[in-house]
């Protein structure tokens, strides 16, 4: 039940943060090449939060 409420946030966040809230274009190829893009975005936003950037050290 948890892991199901989680992917949901998950999509929820994508359609209405990231991208399109309903795909423009129609056919498994063309809706596919739609949302990749979004999709990858969404697992690089998760990606950062696991692993943040390292810090620069700064001189004075």
């Amino acid at each position: 039940m948890m892991l199901r409420k989680n992917v949901e946030m998950l999509f929820a966040h994508l359609k209405r943060i990231l991208g399109p809230g309903r795909l423009r274009l129609r056919g498994c190829c063309d809706a596919n090449g739609e949302f990749l893009p979004v999709a990858t975005a969404q697992d690089l936003h998760e990606l950062a939060k696991i692993f943040p950037a390292p810090q620069q050290p700064r001189h004075a």
